[in-house]
């Protein structure tokens, strides 16, 4: 062979194979390119090696598995035409083998993904595969000084003298150097491995074929897209990846996780996340290691609450304040209602003064601070962490940019003349205009703002329904069963009210919310999960936080003062009691996050029990009655034990997925970081709760859920901007509970300026003005009262008594309390926001020792490469010069 003829035979392979890479990327919605170039008919001529599926496959696996009616193929459009046989008959072109299975009303249908399928979508998807093990990648040297790394050792000693946690059966996963997968590369790969293409890595393959294969006669009709569309039209019940066995069946990795993972009485064990990657997914595997590595940190915030409450608990027989309250008997106060209301003894506000100052006592301010930096520690570790295990799941380098076009989008943009080039891929794709892009985005971000101010409106109508009741009861007479029963009735009523509003408003929202997350034109799948999210949670955000906020820092904050009460809609404000609003504002955070975690927790236990035996009883997977034969009831008794037809019993997550997760543990975060300060058992019952929850969300995976789809994700997403802005909104919110809800300032101040003995003797005075009941509003006055004679009564606020000549004025003390709370506010944010700085430059968002690894293996990986491409051309080399060597004149 001469020189030509073997470089021609060289580049004809090299095209032929660049052909075939071509045509695995134009089939349709795989990518843009088919789209621009218009030729979704490329994908006709995609075939896979020769495979032929058998009757009796054997060995082949049953990798994902579609259900719909046994009756017909049907539904069948007014043109006859049958989107079921389409889109099996699209997908089979894509090289996917499928088998049917009928078993009672049902159809099975087991789809199984070849190895050629697989290798060309693996490198479509740009999966990291591990590599083949080389003697260079053994011993990857790890150095570089790391102060963090260096104190979790000194700690992790000191804890194992007095703490082991039994790490359990399952040992970590050995780490294999992974490198993005090309057919071209295979050397690098060990493809002989019969686990080289593993479980999750079939699904994800298959799953990505699902949604972008049209089923239409349209093929960019958007609406005929994809497998969801299938199932949100009824053509199909159901279409999910098999469980590895039942969660009883021995030797399955679904048993190994149950048993020794999600059984409550293994809740002291670590997690196994290298199994639960294997098994779940990553994108799983990473909610289950957030919520672990959160409820780790949660321990010290938990220490420190309870250091808080029962240092409360020991001092507070010694505090003056409350103590003042509960000897006082002489002070009497004045109405808190119009007419009806009579005068009150202060020392009835005994009790809630003792519990007021359980969590507001000297360490609040000390806790409050160590929080706000306990926030910054824990956002900062948990980068640190999720990059190390982003590393070892194989996801460093991952890119959003690198993901592929959603197919929704592909088609919305089918014909478009506005493209650019991907910086990733360099792969030319469609873009939205601006001028089509900006007024949907600025309508959704209006139509969201407007919702969102409803929310606020409707907690706003509460309150004066219950200002409106409390103005009613003047109206009404004493011995009325509403006057009587008002302190249950009115709140009780207010919050089923709100209630009502707030699942109305939430049953609106999620519809209103996919509706203009779909108007955005968002490229990817998780650029539209993460914007659905953010729409979600900031609803949620105003219906979980806007009544604790109302409570925090604007009830009784200024409600005027007897002789002239400022009012809404003509009704009088609530009032604070004379201890503050901080005890009611602890009372709210207890009912809501303590009773929502407990609701949660029994809701998690129960409904997925029922639904599932709902499910085995009613769907109609084979009955073993009424059969014709005896060997008809065995053949059906064996049926009914299949495996896919087992896995259709169980629940399906849904599209969601694990949105509800995440978002119950973010608003718990948010209960323990914003409002801490108020509420410093807050911790300790998240960490309870985390415990059990930890283990019933494993319960339901492993038991009563399908195995979901192992999507791909680098970490947690948009919840860590979420989190990351709860961390810094809680610094603002501590700080002003502590200066406007608690007596903290006031009594610092009164002790520097006002007290002649540098104590808080007096204090309580100090808070309480004088009012002359002569000086009442018309028709404020109580129309009886059972005190005689009473010429002053006394109310929380700081203002000049009726003999001042500036009477009901604000006085000088005001104005510096005012200051001192300012002064706080920014002494404490300040101080805070050093620290943080200090805590970011400390600890690094990648360790020192991972980032010398991640440039090491870069290297070896080249080298590899290097290494190999000469060894073929040294072996081309060679065989062209044996070649010549026979041809020469020479050689003869």
């Amino acid at each position: 062979m001469s020189d030509s003829e073997a470089e021609t035979a060289s580049m004809e392979t090299t095209r032929m194979y660049k052909d075939d890479l071509e045509l695995s990327r134009m089939s349709l919605y795989l990518s843009s390119q088919d789209l621009i170039n218009n030729s979704p008919e490329a994908a006709r001529h995609i075939r896979p090696e020769s495979i032929t599926f058998d009757s009796t496959p054997g060995d082949i696996s049953v990798d994902f598995v579609l259900v719909s009616s046994s009756k017909a193929k049907a539904p069948v459009d007014i043109d006859g035409w049958n989107r079921r046989s389409a889109f099996e008959e699209r997908i089979k072109e894509q090289g996917l083998l499928l088998e049917e299975d009928v078993v009672g009303g049902l159809t099975f249908v087991k789809v199984h993904a070849p190895i050629p399928v697989l290798r060309r979508y693996c490198e479509i998807l740009k999966l990291r595969m591990p590599m083949k093990e080389y003697p260079m990648t053994e011993h990857i040297p790890e150095k570089g000084f790391d102060l963090i790394e260096k104190i979790k050792k000194i700690v992790g000693r000191i804890i194992r003298v007095f703490i082991t946690i039994d790490p359990g059966p399952f040992a970590p996963a050995k780490y294999i150097l992974t490198a993005e997968y090309s057919r071209e590369k295979s050397y690098l790969f060990n493809e002989d491995d019969p686990e080289f293409f593993s479980a999750e890595v079939r699904t994800l393959v298959i799953d990505f074929i699902l949604n972008r294969v049209s089923w239409g006669k349209d093929q960019s009709d958007v609406n005929c897209v994809g497998i969801q569309c299938l199932l949100d039209g009824g053509v199909y019940r159901a279409a999910y990846p098999l469980h590895d066995g039942e969660h009883t069946t021995e030797n399955s990795l679904r048993h190994q996780l149950y048993v020794e993972w999600a059984m409550m009485s293994k809740w002291i064990r670590k997690q196994p996340i290298d199994q639960i990657k294997e098994y779940l997914g990553v994108k799983y595997a990473f909610y289950f290691t957030w919520l672990g590595f959160y409820t780790h940190l949660l321990i010290p915030a938990a220490i420190l609450g309870l250091i808080v409450f029962f240092y409360g608990i020991f001092t507070f027989p010694n505090n003056r304040f409350s103590s003042d309250i509960c000897n006082d008997k002489d002070t009497i106060m004045c109405p808190l209602c119009d007419r009806t209301c009579d005068y009150w003894e202060l020392s009835n506000t005994c009790f809630y003064a003792r519990l007021t100052y359980l969590f507001d006592n000297d360490l609040t301010v000390i806790f409050a601070f160590l929080m706000s930096i306990w926030a910054t520690l824990f956002l900062e570790l948990w980068k640190r962490y999720s990059a190390t295990i982003t590393h070892r799941w194989g996801l460093t380098g991952f890119t959003f940019e690198a993901e592929h076009p959603r197919p929704q989008y592909l088609a919305r943009l089918a014909g478009s003349n506005h493209t650019k080039v991907n910086i990733v891929t360099g792969n030319i794709e469609p873009t939205v205009p601006l001028w089509k892009k900006i007024p949907a985005t600025l309508f959704s971000i209006s139509v969201l703002l407007l919702l969102i101010m409803v929310a606020i409106a409707a907690v706003f109508g509460v309150v004066l329904y219950r200002m409106s009741v409390l103005a009613s009861l003047s109206l009404t007479n004493q011995s009325d069963w509403m006057s009587t029963y008002s302190n249950i009735f009115i709140p009780t009523t207010a919050a089923i009210i709100n209630l009502v509003c707030i699942q109305l408003l939430n049953f609106v929202y999620d519809k209103v919310a996919i509706y203009l997350t779909e108007m955005e034109l968002l490229r990817t799948q998780t650029e539209f999960d993460e914007s659905l999210t953010i729409k979600i949670y900031l609803f949620q955000f105003v219906n979980y936080y806007t009544s604790i906020i109302y409570i925090a820092f604007l009830k009784g904050k200024n409600v005027g003062y007897p002789a002239k009460y400022l009012r809404i809609f003509n009704l009088r404000q609530e009032e604070c009691s004379p201890g503050g609003c901080l005890m009611e504002l602890s009372i709210q955070l207890f009912i809501i996050m303590v009773g929502q975690q407990a609701l949660n927790t029994v809701v998690e236990m129960i409904i997925p029990v029922g639904l599932n035996w709902f499910n085995s009883l009613t769907e109609n997977t084979g009955r073993l009655d009424n059969l014709k034969s005896s060997s008809e009831e065995e053949d059906l008794a064996t049926a009914v034990k299949k495996p896919w037809i087992e896995d259709y019993k169980l629940l399906d997550w849904g599209p969601r997925g694990l949105f509800p997760e995440y978002l119950e543990m973010v608003m718990q975060y948010g209960f323990v970081t914003l409002f801490v300060t108020a509420f410093p058992l807050g911790p300790f019952f998240a960490l309870l709760n985390n415990v059990f929850e930890m283990r019933l969300d494993a319960k339901k995976f492993m038991k009563y859920f399908r195995r979901p789809i192992p999507h791909r994700v680098p970490n947690i997403g948009v919840w860590y901007r979420v989190l990351d802005i709860l961390g810094k909104l809680a610094v603002i919110t501590n700080a002003f509970i502590i200066a406007f809800s608690s007596n903290y300032i006031p009594r610092m101040v009164y002790i520097s300026l006002v007290s002649e003995d540098n104590t808080d003797k007096g204090f309580l005075n100090n808070t309480l003005a004088y009012f002359d009941t002569k000086d009442f509003e018309s028709g404020i006055a109580p129309l009886s009262s059972s005190y005689t004679n009473v010429t002053y009564c006394r109310y929380k606020d700081y203002r000049n008594p009726p003999w001042s000549p500036q009477k009901y004025e604000r006085p000088t003390f005001y104005y510096e309390v005012l200051v001192a709370r300012l002064t706080f506010i920014v002494i404490f944010q300040n101080i805070v926001s050093l620290v943080k700085v200090a805590v970011q430059w400390l600890i690094p968002d990648v360790p020192n020792a991972l980032s010398d690894r991640i440039k090491r293996e870069s290297y070896l990986t080249t080298q590899m490469i290097i290494k190999n491409e000469a060894k073929k051309a040294a072996e081309v080399e060679h065989m062209d010069g044996m070649l010549h060597g026979v041809n020469s004149p020479q050689s003869l």
